[in-house]
């Protein structure tokens, strides 16, 4: 096993990013690589191999909030699609006079219920898709005619036309699908693509005018309603992850970092909602006076998942920290406290629509004391978790609204200081 290398201070002026900073996290990690290999594996894989018995039960808490919180925007989308059905069944039938509305309510259902954020994109799909398998498949019926082995080479030419067409799972379907009716449907009722496509076209078009007109998402509920929980869990964690640090509880870290791996289906939605309500305020006239708000709001939450996912790499690293003893002043935990204090005043802000000044300042708080942490001296993982620090507080600092430089400046400054 290869001794622990003893703490190495360095003069302020050289805590800088770059390629120093890539050349020390790679000598760090093959030391690791080469440490591992002898007891300290040991020692983890009895860790891993002991009972957790509050681990599950977390588990499902956690799944059973995600799904609470989806629930008033699938209700919305339930209410949505039921209504587009019921116009499109109508327009269909009293409008376009077609004893069998089929088509009609199944477009505007599809278009309805398609993912937050891509419906215009799924319409557009949908129809595309329609339109494709009813040209390739009645070509093909009048020139080779019906029968099992024809609508296998009817959907297999549409499948791989929409697919050269670089289209979605979404145009695939769509295409293959109206294929095989067209094939299938031609012999017993003919003059079918007529009245497949227009409603097709009706469906798809009373579905979005449903979704941006008659029942909108309501874009800053809708994006406060998963932002404040989302953001509120960021903050537990990283308080944690300080509680940890300060207290030397290598196992709690490890406990912390699980969690937030554990947390990644809540940031997917909150990007999720974020898309759509920024859909909502651009096509849909009852919204666009929100159209400013959620912009900024969607740069902020871009900023917030980075720093998310950078915090991850801070608190791996808190945990090597304390499972190789090295040294941790107490500035250290005090910096990834502020930090978490910071996402959390952020939230806040975010919530009142406040200029979000004090988050910005417990931020560089944060910076403050990881310098102060590494000028008292830090091992291998330590400077890393302060070099950390500065870039997830920059993240931060961009969430706000400040532009990249002017947030790098501060960032510089505070870790000066």
């Amino acid at each position: 096993m290869m001794p622990r290398r003893p703490p190495c201070p360095r003069p302020a002026s050289t805590w800088r990013f770059g390629a120093g900073e890539l050349a020390l996290h790679l000598t760090e990690t093959a030391e690791r690589v080469v440490r591992t290999a002898g007891g300290d594996v040991r020692r983890r894989a009895a860790r891993v191999t002991e009972p957790m018995p509050s681990a599950e039960p977390q588990r499902w808490r956690r799944i059973w909030a995600t799904n609470r919180q989806r629930l008033p925007n699938n209700l919305l989308v339930a209410a949505q699609a039921g209504l587009a059905a019921t116009l499109s069944w109508v327009a269909s039938r009293e409008l376009l006079h077609n004893p069998q509305p089929t088509f009609a309510p199944v477009a505007a259902v599809g278009v309805v219920a398609a993912a937050l954020g891509n419906r215009f994109r799924r319409a557009i799909e949908l129809v595309v898709g329609v339109l494709l398998g009813i040209a390739i498949g009645d070509l093909l019926i009048v020139l080779l005619g019906t029968g099992a082995l024809q609508t296998g080479l009817v959907v297999f030419l549409a499948v791989a036309a929409a697919a050269v067409l670089r289209g979605s799972g979404a145009l695939l379907v769509q295409a293959g699908a109206t294929a095989a009716l067209v094939a299938t449907l031609t012999p017993t009722t003919p003059d079918l693509e007529l009245p497949r496509t227009v409603n097709a076209l009706a469906g798809a078009l009373i579905g979005l005018f449903v979704v941006l007109v008659l029942a909108p998402l309501h874009p800053l509920r809708a994006v406060r309603r998963v932002a404040d929980p989302a953001l509120d869990h960021f903050a537990r964690e990283m308080t944690a992850a300080a509680e940890a640090l300060a207290r030397a509880d290598a196992e709690r870290a490890e406990e912390v970092l699980d969690r937030m791996r554990d947390a990644e289906p809540e940031l997917d939605h909150l990007l999720e909602v974020v898309g759509a309500a920024e859909e909502v305020t651009r096509l849909s006239p009852p919204r666009w006076r929100r159209r400013r708000v959620v912009h900024a709001y969607r740069d902020g939450v871009e900023h917030m998942e980075r720093a998310f996912r950078n915090s991850r790499g801070l608190v791996r690293r808190i945990n090597t920290t304390l499972q190789d003893g090295e040294p941790v002043p107490p500035e250290l935990p005090a910096g990834v406290e502020r930090f978490g204090e910071a996402v959390r005043l952020l939230n806040r802000d975010f919530l009142a629509a406040r200029e979000p000044v004090r988050a910005r300042e417990r931020a560089l708080d944060a910076v403050r004391e990881g310098g102060r942490a590494y000028r008292r001296g830090l091992g291998f993982s330590g400077a890393i978790v302060a070099s950390q620090l500065r870039a997830v507080a920059s993240d931060l600092l961009r969430a706000t609204g400040l532009p990249r430089e002017e947030a790098r400046r501060l960032v510089r400054q505070a870790a000066g200081g």
